[in-house]
């Protein structure tokens, strides 16, 4: 059926707008059933094509992840991206990956980031134009203009992997048997573990499914900025920060929820993700007792991991000497992570030492072109409590004279 020659695109904007107010004004739940009622009976005569068009923008618009809905409940998508020219990107295991799909207007970009951030508690504007937030598995980051200057940018980060077991996230894996051996081992021995990698390397999702592995009769307190990590077990407590309110008020730092889980008969106490001065609070849990715990950080490469964590320890005010101490005394490996084709793996396990006043990488396990053993191999393995038994169980008998080949 043909449009009537009246309605214009900007009767159809104002009607979009009008109807928009009417639902969001409203105490009534907002779902699809609801938004079509509100169009059909809002006294325009529209033709059916612009019916059918202002009911899906609106409930794009107003229920779920709106235009974004689809693609994150597709398996393989771990990421979905608004550019600032309304264009939706997904990323996960094909790479990235334009859709072809864009969103309407900058009107509706920035609607649906207001949306999902005021969903998760919390605010977005010009006086706040970055915000993270949370709804479902999902972690939402979204910025809007003048700080995006193309337009509204919203990422969604679907948090599937998160959940992922060690044996899922291990059929990508090269040297699969020998990583699986060693990471069980760090969990059983209750060694303390730093995983470290770049922005979606897959640092959250081996945490989590190392978590996954211990026994269900620990405790786990996770402490996270914004909640991401979804071990499958039977006793995961979380903490998360919160920033302030306009006036900067309510604020609660990460390194207070560390302190506090101290309290809180922690097994294993679990941070998320290490960005700044909560560091010196979690290296003194480590340092008192609490075994088992472990953490995320960004870096590089295991040899940027020192500079990483002084720069950090910085912030809480810890000298390089001293960080290099606590760090020495507290973490007993670093195991590094990358993406490569579009995999997600472990790539390095590095001991921690303290030499000259100074942090160090050793490496005991690395996947490069001169072998799969380092220097500190043979200690990490006793440590780890692999043996030639654990190894057969692996790669049905002939994982440690491989090992020991080092091939």
């Amino acid at each position: 059926m043909a449009e009537r020659p009246g309605v214009l695109r900007d009767d159809v904007d104002e009607v979009l707008a009008r109807l928009r107010e009417e639902l969001t004004a409203g105490t009534e739940p907002l779902t699809a059933a609801r938004i079509a009622e509100v169009v059909r009976t809002s006294g325009r005569a529209l033709g059916a094509e612009t019916t059918r068009r202002l009911v899906t923008s609106l409930r794009d618009e107003l229920v779920g992840l709106g235009p974004l809905q689809r693609f994150v409940d597709q398996p393989d998508v771990t990421d979905v991206l608004v550019d600032g020219r309304r264009r939706i990107w997904i990323d996960g295991t094909g790479g990235l990956t334009d859709t072809g799909v864009r969103l309407e207007s900058e009107e509706q970009a920035r609607g649906l980031a207001r949306r999902l951030i005021s969903l998760s508690g919390g605010r977005l504007d010009e006086g706040h134009p970055c915000a993270d937030g949370r709804l479902g598995p999902c972690r939402i980051h979204a910025v809007v203009p003048p700080v995006a200057v193309e337009g509204t940018l919203i990422s969604v980060r679907v948090a599937r992997g998160a959940q992922a077991g060690l044996e899922d996230l291990a059929r990508q894996w090269a040297a699969r048997d020998q990583w699986l051996a060693l990471i069980r081992g760090i969990v059983e021995k209750r060694m303390n573990v730093l995983i470290s990698g770049a922005t979606g390397s897959g640092k959250t999702s081996l945490l989590a499914a190392m978590l996954g592995t211990c026994p269900s009769g620990e405790r786990i307190i996770v402490v996270e900025d914004t909640t991401e990590m979804l071990p499958d077990h039977p006793h995961v407590v979380h903490l998360q920060g919160r920033a302030g309110n306009v006036e900067g008020a309510g604020r609660i730092e990460m390194g207070e929820l560390v302190r506090q889980t101290l309290r809180m008969r922690p097994d294993r106490l679990i941070v998320g993700e290490c960005r700044g001065a909560e560091l010196r609070d979690f290296l003194a849990a480590m340092n008192t007792g609490h075994q088992g715990a472990a953490g995320t950080v960004h870096a590089n490469s295991p040899e940027a991991v020192p500079a990483r964590l002084a720069a950090m320890g910085a912030l809480g005010g810890m000298a390089p000497e001293s960080v290099a101490l606590q760090a020495a005394a507290a973490l007993d490996v670093v195991i590094h992570v990358e993406r490569r084709g579009g995999r997600r793996m472990p790539v390095a396990a590095s001991v921690v030492r303290h030499r000259e006043g100074r942090l160090h990488m050793e490496p005991a396990l690395v996947d490069d072109a001169v072998g799969p053993q380092g220097p500190a191999w043979e200690e990490l393995k006793v440590r780890a409590g692999i043996t030639e038994r654990s190894g057969q169980a692996e790669r049905g008998g002939s994982a440690c004279q491989t090992w020991r080949d080092g091939s």
